[in-house]
């Protein structure tokens, strides 16, 4: 097999994980411990099978339509093609926060490629799990995600608490205008500043729950040769 250059772009899930503050963190309990196992199967063989409860906005998740649109797609109607390999576009706005939380149209205008994914690297994911992570992180702003909808994009990420802003009362814009064009939202990413500007291959992928808007995934980039 031909080696490739893979990069981790998720958060580990672990019980009493802080993702959203406010939010339900998971629990992790046993099912079938390994000790429990050995009276079940032949001597030698042992198993652990575990329960999780957990909200699906937790670690590095993707938001479907129907997280917002009560028409929208599910996750289990969301195309493949959209979440597997996308050609990636990385905009670094790690040093636009310093003077402008929102990342503007202005930075993402004409930025990604038609069925591509645009990933928003703001440097916040180095606050994950602490306190600082919640209060004034860097967002997309509405006139943004209008851009990235004329672009046709076919995910948004951002490594960051929220692709909006939180702080600016209920309205979430940028979530409203990317899922009514069917893109898909990744928040929560991290180590993009490993990722180049141009080249890599993004994916994110989660299971096929009916009835379900969001949920974590495994989100990675295969770098260029």
């Amino acid at each position: 097999m031909t080696a490739r250059r893979i990069v981790d772009l998720s958060h580990p899930i672990r019980a009493g994980l802080v993702t959203y503050p406010g939010l339900p963190t998971p629990v992790i309990t046993p099912h079938l411990t390994r000790e429990a196992s050995r009276g079940v199967y032949a001597p030698g063989t042992e198993f652990a099978m575990d329960v999780i409860t957990m909200i699906g906005n937790t670690g590095t998740y993707l938001d479907s339509p129907f997280h917002r649109y009560a028409d929208g797609r599910d996750l289990s109607g969301l195309d493949l093609a959209t979440l597997v390999g996308l050609p990636v576009r990385v905009v670094d706005w790690s040093d636009g926060v310093r003077d402008a939380r929102g990342v503007p149209a202005s930075a993402v205008a004409g930025v990604g490629d038609p069925g591509g994914a645009v990933l928003l690297r703001t440097g916040w994911d180095a606050h994950f799990g602490t306190p600082e992570y919640a209060g004034g992180a860097p967002f997309l702003t509405e006139e943004g995600a209008k851009a990235l909808v004329d672009a046709g994009v076919a995910l948004v990420g951002i490594d960051s608490l929220n692709i909006d802003d939180t702080e600016g009362g209920g309205s979430r814009p940028a979530h409203s205008i990317l899922l009514a064009a069917g893109i898909h939202v990744v928040e929560h990413l991290t180590r993009l500043d490993q990722l180049p500007e141009r080249g890599a291959r993004f994916t994110a992928a989660p299971p096929a729950i009916e009835g379900f808007g969001t949920f974590p995934v495994r989100a990675f980039a295969e770098l260029p040769d």
